[in-house]
């Protein structure tokens, strides 16, 4: 009945993108606004980090802390903000069960509308605006702290390697993220399970620390689960971290982590749409 040939399927995805762009664009003072205030940290954690490395190296400038020089780390957490800017998805979780709750999903199965991709195009709606709106703070930022950079500029492959994480970053973010608020279609309220989804992802994606200060057994356990390519393995990939021999593996894992969470949203949605009775109004 909701038959539709690719052209029109094409406009339809299409509008809908051009429209949630919009909404994003709506409030541009206050999405201005909200953008440059998560800027502010960054200055607590050159802080942060300079006075560890003084108290680690007694006032040593050759001071070290798993292979992180000062001017590494506070390049490292530069970059891992980068990188957790392009896989936070905040919000989501959260709308997608409140949406289930009370009942707004009908409208994804009366309507020739997937819900998992309309969300996708949402989110990436959201982040072309925040990054248009983002784009000369944080060009500013790294130019100001461009001394931190004592590598230099990479090489051809990694800013290919770095970029391409990057995007794969955003959509592991979206899944997981989606796969926590398809959870809702059972239990209906999802806070708590998404307050220790975030609780684990702040910690074990490399945002609040390298993952490479972590000692053994932990290392390997954290090494293996999809959260360091929120933030650390981008940042890790640029600042040269990363074997040249391990390089394309990990970020074949990268993509293998992401098949496998498309293959659970796509079971989770089916399967949830089977028991949901229409909550709401």
């Amino acid at each position: 009945m909701f038959a539709l040939s690719l052209t029109n399927r094409v406009a339809c995805w299409w509008m809908i993108f051009r429209i949630a762009l919009e909404e994003r664009l709506a409030y541009r003072g206050d999405f201005a606004l909200g953008t440059l205030m998560r800027f502010l940290p960054i200055i607590t954690q050159v802080f942060l980090w300079t006075a560890v490395f003084e108290a680690v190296g007694s006032g040593s400038s050759t001071a070290r802390l798993a292979g992180y020089s000062l001017d590494d780390m506070i390049a490292y957490y530069l970059l891992s903000m980068l990188a957790r800017a392009f896989s936070s998805m905040p919000g989501l979780a959260s709308t997608i069960a409140k949406q289930i709750r009370e009942g707004e999903v009908k409208k994804y199965i009366v309507q020739p509308i997937d819900l998992i991709g309309f969300m996708l195009l949402g989110r990436a709606a959201h982040k072309i605006a925040y990054y248009t709106v983002a784009t000369l703070p944080f060009a500013l930022v790294f130019y100001l702290c461009r001394g931190y950079f004592a590598s230099g500029w990479p090489s051809s492959e990694i800013l290919i390697a770095f970029v391409l994480s990057c995007v794969l970053g955003f959509l592991l973010g979206f899944f997981m993220d989606l796969c926590i608020g398809l959870v809702g279609f059972w239990f209906l309220e999802v806070s708590s399970l998404l307050f220790i989804y975030m609780l684990l992802n702040f910690f074990l994606s490399g945002h609040m620390f390298p993952l490479d200060l972590l000692s053994e057994p932990w290392k390997t356990i954290v090494d293996w689960l999809p959260f360091k390519y929120m933030a650390y393995f981008p940042a890790a990939i640029f600042l040269g971290k990363i074997p040249a021999e391990q390089l394309w593996w990990q970020v074949g894992t990268e993509a293998l982590w992401l098949l496998g969470l498309i293959g659970l949203s796509r079971v989770l949605y089916s399967r949830g749409l089977k028991r949901y009775s229409g909550y709401g109004g």
